[in-house]
């Protein structure tokens, strides 16, 4: 059992540990600077042991009936999940003892674990702000009716119980302050990036040129497949670029699965890209680098709207680390990120989208140039280096309040 103040449970909801790949990077951050850390997660495909220890670090998961699709079936899977998270912390709360509860969302909800035992045994809840929850809602189609209220007050009811908070960027730091209530110097901005070199270390010296399926160029994209990922505008530019300015010497692999995978398949067939696109489903990280490392392009076809606005994306920044020039719409975040390292076409125009590929695949000094930059930018400033000394700053100043107290 670890020293009193140096104890942390940190409880993510929507994916398990290790896969969430931004928790565990801070599991393990703050494992290294000498806390005690335990974590309560869903179980998940490769990842069904209701427990087990890992590099030190305690991990509980715990069953999800069912992946919601509707505002009832959210409740429903929410309604699961503090159960268990609450079951799971009192059983930890005697066993092992924890002096913060850092809360991972989606969903918002978690801070009626942290509430509990902040109200009743002095405990410190830290807020680790994913993704922004309204915006969200409206992106995935919702309306600013009953349910996004409620998620307005939930975050809000979050940021009231959190004695700090943990943004991914400036414009998240942003809404703690201004949405949220939350004090500057309370607000860290720890960003998502993935460790440099255990993406390097699976890249090929060699570029494949046989996973161009003939085509003397490839384009990338790696990610969720929702409605708000925009992968039918990517298809919609595809078509453009295949079938109206004729260029058949272009090979698209899309790498990543969701709601929309199947229906994406078949848009691609109705528009006769068969021969051109290629759709991986989920594959192993090694497989993605080495796909993706094979590409002349990357692209992230992101839907301007709110939450993709203010969101940063790790595609980008994996993307950079490849070293691979860019396409993506132009939007705050993603262009904070890339800089230099993207073009950004015309918000949610797919032929702006299709031209800005092929000026760069018919450009390759241009794209050296680019990529270049991108991998440079990484290294210096957007690396988890970086994030991981915001991460214990964020605790550092929790724990100098307490002692002042």
């Amino acid at each position: 059992m670890g020293l009193p103040g140096k104890r942390i449970l940190i409880i993510v909801e929507n994916l398990p540990v290790p896969f969430d790949r931004r928790v565990w990077q801070e599991a393990c951050s703050l494992k290294k600077a000498g806390y005690e850390v335990s974590i309560i997660c869903p179980s998940g495909k490769d990842y069904e042991k209701r427990y087990e220890v890992i590099d030190g670090i305690y991990i509980y998961r715990h069953p999800i009936p069912f992946d919601a699709r509707s505002a009832l079936g959210y409740l429903c899977e929410y309604g699961c999940a503090l159960f268990w998270e609450f079951v799971l912390s009192l059983y930890l709360f005697y066993k092992r003892g924890f002096d913060v509860i850092q809360a991972c969302n989606p969903p918002d909800l978690i801070f009626i674990v942290g509430g509990f035992y902040k109200l009743f045994f002095g405990k410190k809840f830290v807020f680790d702000h994913h993704d922004i929850n309204p915006e969200l809602w409206l992106a995935k189609g919702g309306r600013k009716k009953l349910f996004y209220k409620l998620l307005l007050l939930c975050e809000r009811l979050t940021f009231m119980t959190s004695d700090v908070s943990i943004a991914t960027n400036m414009s998240y730091k942003d809404i703690a302050v201004k949405r949220g209530k939350m004090k500057d110097d309370e607000v860290f901005v720890v960003r998502s990036s993935p460790i440099v070199e255990n993406i390097e270390k699976f890249i090929p010296k060699i570029v494949d040129e046989s996973l161009k399926k003939g085509k003397k160029y490839m384009v990338g994209y790696v990610g969720v497949m929702a409605k708000q990922d925009g992968i039918d505008y990517l298809l919609n530019a595809i078509d453009y670029i295949i079938n109206n300015k004729g260029r058949k010497d272009i090979f698209f692999v899309l790498i990543g699965k969701g709601p929309e995978w199947q229906y994406l398949i078949n848009r691609a067939k109705e528009l006769n890209l068969d021969n051109f696109v290629c759709f991986t489903g989920r594959i192993s990280d090694k497989e993605m680098v080495t796909l993706l490392s094979s590409c002349d392009v990357c692209v992230n076809p992101d839907i301007v709207n709110e939450f993709n606005d203010k969101s940063t994306m790790n595609k980008i920044i994996e993307y950079m680390i490849l070293a691979k020039p860019i396409v993506q719409f132009d939007m705050k975040e993603g262009r904070f990120s890339a800089q230099e390292a993207s073009l950004y076409a015309r918000p949610n125009d797919p032929i702006d989208f299709g031209d800005k590929i092929l000026e760069l695949l018919d450009d390759p000094q241009r794209c050296k140039t680019m990529s270049a930059f991108g991998k440079r930018r990484v290294k210096e400033d957007l690396s988890w280096t970086n994030s991981e000394k915001e991460l214990l700053m964020a605790y550092n100043y929790l724990f100098s309040k307490v002692k002042e107290k």
